[in-house]
């Protein structure tokens, strides 16, 4: 079988969607590392909707216009951005439907990433998926990535959710091309019928051996940079369980997943698992769309 190469750069444009409030910062602090880590440009993008923001709605009542706002949206984002060593624009959009906004201002700049935070809920002590990162995963053409942890420096321990499929492949060498030079951990959850199996950490020796078969044909058509090293874990379980579990137990930093597959692994994703999944892992999220997946 031919193996299948991938050709496309890093992103040299990331979009930042925020609304310039505190709980953004770490999506702000993760998308100023990772524009400098590419030599990337960064947009920043403020979508107004008052109904969405009392902020902005009071800001509206008292007669503030949208260049007064613009203005004040620059200052807070030139201190924000005051100790990254990257070029920054911003752009003020007034909408009452951020997710169309996001993905029309993210082709109107041929910006390759989008990156966007989740709001946190301090009484759940968890991070709730917004319903404009929701729309924007169902939708969006970019690669999405959706920011959790606080940045401490590059992601290093990397995780590919696959199911062997032409989709998890994308996702793999959008990863290698995205971050050379690391390992990358080939992650793929077995599922098994029999519910006492259901626990992989209870029965380790099970899932060893399983998917070899295709593990090897995966790789042998999938050509990687040199520099890419690559190791394999199968377990066996659901996805959003074991996955979840195994994301806690190794410290990983990210997560990156492809949205088409085999057994419809981002269907399952952004189905009635979607919210478990996304809301459940403590780590940064990289969702990838196939180029022919929007058609």
């Amino acid at each position: 079988m031919t193996a299948i190469p991938e050709t496309r750069d890093i992103p040299h444009r990331l979009l930042l969607a925020t609304d310039l409030s505190a709980r953004c910062d770490r999506a702000l602090d993760r998308a100023a590392q990772l524009a400098e880590e590419w030599q990337a440009e960064l947009v920043a993008l403020n979508v107004l909707d008052p109904a969405a923001s009392p902020d902005q709605a009071l800001a509206w009542i008292s007669g503030e216009s949208d260049e007064q706002l613009l203005h004040v949206a620059r200052q807070q984002l030139a201190h924000d951005l005051a100790t990254a060593n990257v070029p920054a624009t911003l752009r003020l959009v007034r909408s009452d439907d951020a997710s169309a906004a996001i993905r029309e201002t993210a082709a109107s700049t041929q910006s390759g990433l989008v990156v966007t935070g989740v709001s946190s809920n301090d009484t759940l002590g968890r991070f709730l998926l917004g319903s404009t990162v929701e729309n924007l995963a169902r939708s969006i053409s970019q690669i999405l990535l959706v920011v959790r942890k606080r940045t401490h420096g590059p992601y290093r321990r990397i995780v590919v959710a696959s199911d062997f499929s032409a989709s998890s492949r994308h996702a793999l060498l959008t990863a290698a091309r995205c971050f050379p030079g690391r390992e990358l951990i080939l992650y793929h959850a077995h599922a098994v019928a029999m519910s006492g199996l259901a626990d992989a950490s209870s029965h380790p020796g099970v899932c060893v051996g399983i998917e070899e078969n295709e593990y090897a044909a995966f790789m042998a058509t999938t050509v990687l940079p040199q520099n890419v090293k690559v190791r394999s874990v199968v377990e066996c379980g659901a996805i959003e369980s074991s996955l979840t579990r195994y994301v806690r137990e190794h410290g990983i930093d990210l997560v990156v997943v492809g949205n088409h597959g085999r057994s419809g692994l981002m269907s399952l994703l952004l189905g009635s698992t979607a919210a478990k999944l996304l809301n459940w892992l403590p780590c940064d999220t990289l969702l990838v769309r196939e180029p022919n997946a929007m058609t």
